[in-house]
């Protein structure tokens, strides 16, 4: 029977899994030493690997499919299906014609020799014929804990009418890492998977969503298990987040230690409950894990292609204002965009009525009157969650660096009342643009200090050039 849980805060923990690489026969169908070629309609082609021990493996690469681009109708991407020794393990959507390091798991493999098979799949885009996959390699961790627990994720079908390729144009997966916490018996351990989307179809608006979390990707965590001192699952402690942003224990199916589940909203929350015969499915290689003390659109700083795939699904499904205008609400050209993380806490409210957010401002050299907010003036898209967060602060088109005369903070309850809880920013983790490309430029901004606004106080300025 299922049961509701209370989705725990976790705390950040541990490192990037590091291991060897296997020893690898020679790939049949190499066009260059390291790189495999998979074309349209040509035959699937083989890896073999010997695994030197049970235990988990990692397939990585840099994948590229020539004429291919997220940004366009009919090119969005192509689909590669790897299969292990016959058995479909997993799909790489590949949405870029320049190549872009990505890394799958494989999962549990025995002892001895193996066969990765790579062919192209249907879901492609029409103007998709070949994948290039340079430096492949295959390599088992010698930490694979939580390689070893992590979802496998079923993509989204729309089952029994919708297109069950949909993961290969929208919304498709880009991203896992893990966290870990102490679990409350002694030597046990809590391992929580979260995954990045291009999108969301459904859920936040996308002003919203760059206002309150600075980015149009979706980011959720999607399952949680506590495992013991040896790494085995602890009965009855998996779950995953529900439809309704809902917690509930897991019920269905695992292969090996992996949980089987489905996203089954088009705001990308999960089903344990799999439909009949889905293409496509994603075991993203969940490995790493948020930097100490970050929010969690650091993961994709460190990933900086998850950007340019983001700007580009909104360019293409229209949800781009034009031309760019940061005076209205709609979401303009995402080059125009101060994309600002910060760290903040509230204190104890002192009367009743709504909680505070903060949002961001920007005055500009030129015209330092006026104010360029990150929440347009909406209440609702201030941030009021603690800790470190993410939002974005539109600009004029063409404005630079060099341009920012200050960054402010400004504070603004959520809702009806002011509960006069005090809100102090900390910090200035990171401040930049993205390029012609899409891509992050590297980031011009930090501070660090302590600016606590108040309903007496309510704006003060974080940081000015030179002032860092």
């Amino acid at each position: 029977m299922r049961s509701r849980a209370r989705h725990a805060v976790l705390a950040l923990a541990g490192a990037a899994l590091a291991g060897a690489p296997l020893a690898l026969a020679a790939p049949a169908g190499a066009a260059a030493a390291g790189t495999i070629v998979v074309d349209r309609g040509g035959p699937a082609r083989s890896l073999p690997f010997t695994a030197a021990r049970d235990g988990e493996a990692v397939i990585s690469f840099a994948a590229s499919a020539p004429g291919v681009s997220w940004g366009s109708a009919g090119a969005e991407s192509a689909v590669v299906s790897i299969a292990v020794d016959g058995r479909h393990v997993t799909d790489l959507v590949v949405p870029s014609s320049d190549p872009v390091d990505r890394s799958l798991g494989l999962g549990h493999v025995q002892k001895g020799d193996h066969e990765v098979t790579l062919r192209f799949a249907k879901g492609s885009a029409p103007a998709a014929d070949r994948v290039r996959l340079g430096r492949t390699r295959v390599r088992m961790p010698d930490d694979a804990l939580a390689l070893r627990h992590a979802p496998i994720v079923v993509g989204r079908t729309g089952w029994p009418f919708g297109n069950p390729y949909q993961n290969a144009t929208t919304d498709t997966p880009l991203l896992a890492w893990h966290e870990t916490r102490p679990a409350a018996a002694p030597g046990h351990r809590v391992i929580e998977y979260s995954m990045v989307w291009s999108n969301e179809d459904g859920g936040t608006d996308t002003p919203a969503l760059m206002a309150r979390w600075g980015r149009t990707t979706d980011i959720e965590w999607v399952y949680r298990v506590e495992v013991d001192a040896s790494g085995r699952r602890v009965d009855g402690t998996a779950v995953y987040q529900a439809p309704l942003h809902l917690t509930f224990q897991f019920t269905g199916r695992f292969e090996g230690d992996h949980p089987l589940l489905q996203t089954c909203t088009e705001n990308n929350n999960m089903c344990d409950v799999i439909s009949p015969d889905p293409p496509l499915r994603f075991l993203l290689d969940a490995s790493r894990t948020r930097p100490q003390g970050r929010a969690r659109e650091a993961v994709m700083d460190r990933d900086p292609w998850t950007y340019r795939v983001a700007a580009q699904e909104m360019v293409r499904e229209g949800k781009i204002e034009q031309p760019s205008d940061p005076a209205t609400r709609e979401v303009g050209d995402q080059r125009t965009y101060l994309f600002v993380e910060f760290a903040k806490t509230t204190g104890a409210p002192t009367a009743w009525g709504s909680a505070p957010g903060v949002a961001l401002g920007v005055r500009l050299k030129a015209d330092p009157s006026t104010l360029y907010r990150s929440d347009h003036g909406q209440p609702t898209w201030s941030v009021e969650r603690d800790g470190a967060v993410a939002t974005t602060v539109e600009l004029p088109e063409g404005t630079a660096m060099s341009d920012i005369a200050s960054i402010e903070a400004l504070r603004r309850p959520v809702g009806l009342g002011d509960n006069g809880a005090p809100a102090t920013v900390t910090s200035i983790n990171r401040g930049f643009f993205l390029d012609d490309s899409y891509l992050p430029q590297p980031s011009a901004v930090a501070w660090q200090g302590s600016v606590t606004l108040t309903r007496a106080n309510p704006s003060g300025v974080l940081w000015r050039p030179g002032l860092g």
